[in-house]
């Protein structure tokens, strides 16, 4: 692929624009985004708040520990240690100006001023809306789709900025995502010049070890990482699995390291990463090769992605552990064939695989999803492979995303809905 081609451009684009920091889970972060941002324009603290959400963020943010906040929870310490706290210019890493000691003050501003919580009865999967009011004063933020996109600003009802093509925005729709398919991922990895991409994989590697050995070193949530490591034998596989469970392990309960995510979540930033870094150390391959497998793996897990949406009921880290059991067949057998047969095996393992909210048990779903990438490939080292019709698997890597794709964003639908029921609405 010619550096000069549409692709060619595109696709460092979408890693420049993918691959980016965020410290502690995604929508908790952009709850305070929000929130930070609504304040800024603001002269005085607000005595009240309103925050309109989807259900999915609702889902997502109800059982993560907010980073740097003492171990508090849930949607009122988001936006609360946003406003006190945030610093919207430095976006998904909002709160790393905040500080555990100030949780007091936290918890203190939540039971002092009234917060209103209003489920968004919209079409929207991800939509947030963060109105701050005083007796002078009223600053709102809404953002739609993902979790930097906001799409509406304004301070004493005057409208500071309004995007209204962002509004619309969605992966689905844009030209360039478009342009992402096995194949071209494939060929992108094969000639991508290193130094294009060489920063952005640096920070993702730099940072995605260092929480993944955080999370080794001391407790979090339930500790998957540690018990993969202490109970089955110390393989590549293994320390793949424990490594990134162990990164998820810190990240879902309250770590303060920043994560390189991907597809606006942590949890797929580090499976999709975190592998592939293990298995080309272990198999000395060269610098350049474990770049190429990384921009593979990061790619194919944006592909998948694209199709599904940002937020659903089905769970992102199966897509991901696709994109890093890619990745590690790259590191072994760098063949277009190669590639596709792992998409097509390790997706037939796992897909349907549930999303119910961020929480300390998506460590133990991204090792699964992990180990279903890696079988992926070695069915296809061991000449076996799920046939088209078994399933939902078809003839083609392609026609078996489109089907991936077809029942998570749609088939789902009601999924979703009885999941955030049985999480938040019933008793």
């Amino acid at each position: 692929m010619n550096k000069e081609d549409i692709e060619y451009k595109s696709f460092i684009n979408i890693l420049k624009k993918e691959l980016v920091p965020a410290m502690g889970c995604t929508e908790p972060i952009s709850l305070a985004y929000a929130s930070s941002k609504a304040r800024s324009y603001m002269k005085n603290l607000p005595t009240e708040i309103i925050i309109e959400v989807s259900s999915n963020i609702l889902k997502n943010v109800k059982s993560v520990i907010v980073p740097n906040t003492g171990g508090l929870q849930g949607i009122e310490a988001s936006i609360v240690a946003g406003i006190l706290f945030g610093n919207p210019n430095k976006e998904l890493e909002v709160l790393s100006s905040c500080n555990k000691n100030d949780s007091s003050l936290i918890t203190s501003f939540i039971h002092s001023n009234k917060i209103t919580i209003i489920p968004f009865r919209g079409a929207y999967s991800f939509y947030i809306h963060v109105t701050l009011k005083n007796e002078c004063e009223i600053s709102e933020v809404k953002l739609i789709n993902n979790h930097t996109n906001i799409v509406l600003i304004k301070y004493n009802n005057e409208t500071i900025f309004e995007d209204k093509n962002n509004i619309l925005l969605n992966k689905i729709n844009d030209d360039s995502y478009n342009l992402l398919t096995i194949e071209s991922i494939f060929n992108f990895a094969n000639s991508v010049d290193i130094d294009d991409i060489k920063e952005i994989l640096d920070r993702q590697i730099q940072y995605n070890m260092a929480i993944a050995n955080e999370g080794l070193i001391n407790n979090y949530g339930s500790n998957i990482g540690k018990v993969i490591l202490s109970s089955n034998p110390k393989t590549t596989k293994t320390l793949a699995k424990a490594y990134a469970a162990s990164a998820s392990d810190a990240r879902m309960n309250g770590c303060c390291k920043p994560v390189v995510i991907n597809s606006g979540s942590g949890n797929q930033g580090i499976a999709s990463s975190v592998p592939v870094i293990i298995y080309a150390k272990d198999l000395k391959v060269s610098e350049e090769m474990m770049y190429r497998a990384l921009t593979l793996s990061n790619l194919v897990t944006i592909h998948l992605k694209t199709g599904i949406g940002c937020l659903s009921a089905y769970c992102g880290a199966i897509s991901a552990g696709c994109g890093a059991g890619c990745g590690i067949a790259y590191l072994h057998k760098p063949l277009l064939e190669v590639i596709c047969h792992t998409v097509v095996n390790s997706l037939g393992i796992l897909s349907g695989s549930i999303c119910d909210g961020a929480k300390a048990s998506c460590a133990a779903k991204i090792a699964e999803a992990i180990d279903a990438g890696i079988l992926g490939f070695e069915m296809y080292q061991n000449g076996n492979e799920f046939k088209d019709g078994d399933g939902l698997t078809k003839k083609g890597a392609e026609e078996t995303i489109k089907n991936i794709n077809c029942l998570a964003s749609e088939g789902m639908i009601e999924t979703d809905k009885k999941i955030i029921d049985l999480m938040i609405n019933k008793k």
